[in-house]
């Protein structure tokens, strides 16, 4: 480009530049804003929410008494759900990265009759919204006696068709097939393949299939409402739900901060999880999306 040329584009290039830092800006205040707000309000007491602005503190800084009320309110309930979006976390979350990894590496690098339908399957299943499915599932629950139980939410969340997808996408390129053939040749075997050799490549795409299976069995609330009616097995999405319906129904009784405080602390874990992972789910994204 020549001096006239570069001096032309110099006012627009930084027009756009700061044109783009406007709107990062916002989207980065649009997104915070309601962390920020959630994060000030924990710290008031009952009648501070009501009497004071929010976006800034209280008269008093009540956010230890909020976290011992949230914890001790109705014999410790929130720890029950705490521990029950662990378990579905663990178990369903868990569970669907496994079998996410071991069927998108098959579909990867084994050719068999009939896979290009399984491609035509899988795309469709990701576009399906999980809500479309959700009463179908109750009906098929209801009838085999398992509604109202932990299977109830852990057996949908098992299935993950867009990680089975990323997955088979990651390791067509992540897993040289020159290496799993010069495994064979060494003699061994394809389960030994996968889990001394595979493994440690799919690593990056196995913790991003990982992330979203957690995040998004974590803020599950819609599968969990229809399909739980005893309290003592709610997640904490439709725990908080149930306070915050206590708190603005008929017998209403004044629990706006334990519900905001419980919304802050059940954010924690998955902020906490996002950030030890977010490392290998860059390096997941771009390897995943880079033809090596």
């Amino acid at each position: 480009m020549t001096a006239p040329a570069l001096a032309r584009s110099t006012p627009f290039a930084r027009r756009k530049s700061v044109v783009l830092t406007v709107v990062m800006s916002l989207f980065i205040l649009y997104t915070l804003l309601p962390l920020f707000w959630l994060i000030i309000n924990a710290t008031k007491t009952q009648g501070d929410l009501f009497t004071t602005f929010g976006l800034w503190f209280g008269d008093s800084f009540n956010l230890w008494n909020n976290i011992v009320d949230t914890f001790t309110y109705r014999d410790g309930i929130f720890l029950r759900w705490l521990g029950n979006t662990l378990l579905y976390v663990v178990v369903g979350a868990g569970g669907a990265t496994v079998l996410a990894t071991m069927a998108g590496y098959g579909l990867a690098k084994y050719n068999f009759r009939g896979r290009k339908a399984v491609f035509a399957v899988v795309i469709g299943a990701v576009a399906v919204p999980g809500t479309a499915l959700a009463v179908p599932t109750f009906l098929m629950f209801s009838q085999l006696g398992l509604t109202n139980t932990p299977w109830a939410i852990i057996i949908p969340s098992l299935i993950s068709p867009f990680g089975l997808y990323l997955m088979w996408v990651f390791a067509s390129d992540a897993v040289p097939t020159e290496l799993l053939e010069a495994a064979r040749m060494d003699g061994a075997s394809e389960m030994r393949t996968f889990f001394t050799i595979s493994t440690k490549l799919l690593m990056p795409g196995i913790v991003t299939v990982l992330l979203f299976a957690v995040v998004a069995t974590w803020n599950n609330y819609f599968l969990p409402l229809i399909m739980l009616s005893d309290p003592a097995w709610y997640p904490l999405t439709v725990g908080l739900n149930q306070w915050n319906a206590q708190a603005t129904g008929a017998a209403a009784q004044p629990i706006y901060n334990l519900v905001i405080t419980g919304s802050l602390l059940s954010i924690i874990p998955i902020v906490v999880a996002f950030l030890m992972l977010q490392r290998f789910w860059q390096s997941g994204l771009s390897a995943g999306s880079v033809k090596q």
